[in-house]
C-alpha cells in the first residue's frame, strides 16, 4: 500500500481478507496469500489479531467482522475502503477462482462500506483486460 497505514487500518484490511478466505475454511493456498499480504504490509500482528477475532466464534465470525468493519467506516476514507475491498477481491482471485458465496460476501461488505458500485466497475474493468 502506498500510504502510511495505522494499525487499526491494517486490522480492517487483514480482517477483510481473512474473513473472506475463511468463508469456506482457510486452505493452504489462501494462508500463503494471507501471509504474503501481511508481509507486504508489515501486518503480521494485525493478521494474528484477525485470526483471533475469527477464532472467538467461527460460526458468527462473518457477521461479527461485518459489524466491526461497519464501525470502522467513518475512520477510513472512501478511497481506502475501495482499495481494501478491491485488493481483497484480487487476492481472492489469485487462487484461480472466486466462489459465488465469496463474491456475494465481498459485495455485501462493499455495500456496507458504500463502495459497491465502484467495486463492480473495477472488477468489470479488470475482467475485460
Amino acid at each position: 500500500m502506498s500510504e502510511v497505514e495505522t494499525s487499526e487500518d491494517l486490522k480492517c484490511y487483514m480482517l477483510l481478507i481473512a474473513i473472506i478466505f475463511h468463508y469456506h475454511g482457510l486452505d493452504e493456498e489462501e494462508e500463503v496469500i494471507l501471509n504474503r499480504k501481511a508481509s507486504e504490509n508489515g501486518a503480521f500482528e494485525e493478521l494474528n489479531w484477525a485470526y483471533e477475532f475469527i477464532a472467538e466464534d467461527y460460526i458468527t465470525a462473518f457477521d461479527r467482522a461485518r459489524d466491526h468493519l461497519m464501525e470502522m467506516t467513518d475512520k477510513l476514507d472512501k478511497a481506502k475502503r475501495l482499495k481494501y475491498i478491491n485488493d481483497t477481491w484480487i487476492a481472492n482471485g489469485e487462487k484461480g477462482y472466486i466462489t459465488e458465496m465469496e463474491a456475494t460476501a465481498m459485495l455485501k461488505l462493499a455495500r456496507d462500506w458504500g463502495v459497491d458500485k465502484e467495486l463492480v466497475q473495477m472488477v468489470q474493468k479488470n475482467s475485460a483486460s
